[in-house]
């Protein structure tokens, strides 16, 4: 995975280390399923720093107790410090050691229960030297793209680096999902899309572009995308819009 920085090399090695010892536990390993920018990087879907652990949780709610008690054990026996957690389902902010101004916290991030258009495969982590089951990067894809409107709808907020993760998706020709968005948002690729654009030409401006992914890439890359990024991203959802549109039409 990409350092954008070096004071974030310690944060890239608890990410590691943390992982590592997650997947060691054979039960974790058959109930979370890796997702999130942090897998995209590791698996060189994306070029940008990612902070967290994002996973889907597959398995029964009542299983839910273990997860904790296993997790807790695996922070322990790390040194981490359980700043804050969820009462609902696993979910942890996590303290490492660190000294004053430096990153210091790691977030876990889990999510259940999946949708059933989500699709997973088995794949060896060099990085860490573990086989792990992972989102694949169509499931990845479309998540992104829903993930840039479904934060605001939920909070509010807008994170820049989703339209960077979507600009870096396209520009490399992955493929989303279909299923997933109608899944997900009860509608066609197409409708969709036509929606993502009207909200990325509103709502995304300068600031949150510049404010969000400034930390996560190395300052010359952020200086040439920066300018670009929301054009770029509109033109390719325009591009893929006609491109469903010539679909229509040659199917009617």
């Amino acid at each position: 995975m990409f350092l954008p920085n070096q004071k974030d090399a310690k944060h890239k090695a608890w990410l590691y280390r943390t992982l590592s010892a997650i997947y060691d536990d054979i039960f974790l390993a058959n109930k979370l399923y890796f997702k999130g920018g942090t897998c995209a990087a590791m698996r060189n879907f994306l070029d940008r720093f990612s902070v967290d652990l994002d996973f889907d949780y597959i398995g029964k709610r009542e299983d839910f107790k273990i997860v904790r008690k296993k997790m807790e054990k695996i922070f322990s026996d790390l040194g981490l410090e359980v700043k804050d957690q969820s009462q609902n389902i696993p979910q942890y902010f996590l303290r490492y050691p660190a000294q004053q101004n430096e990153r210091n916290t790691l977030k876990i991030d889990i999510s259940y229960p999946a949708p059933k258009s989500y699709q997973y495969e088995a794949v060896r982590f060099s990085d860490i030297d573990r086989i792990i089951y992972c989102q694949t990067i169509e499931t990845m894809f479309a998540n992104k793209l829903i993930a840039l409107i479904e934060r605001y709808e939920r909070s509010g907020n807008i994170a820049g680096r989703d339209l960077y993760d979507i600009h870096y998706f396209f520009i490399n020709n992955f493929r989303y999902s279909d299923e997933i968005i109608k899944e997900r948002r009860q509608e066609k690729s197409l409708s969709f899309l036509r929606e993502l654009e009207i909200f990325i030409d509103k709502k995304i401006n300068q600031t949150i572009i510049d404010q969000d992914i400034n930390t996560l890439l190395a300052p010359d890359k952020f200086k040439k995308i920066r300018k670009i990024l929301k054009g770029e991203v509109l033109m390719f959802i325009r591009d893929e819009i006609t491109r469903l549109e010539n679909e229509k039409t040659a199917q009617a």
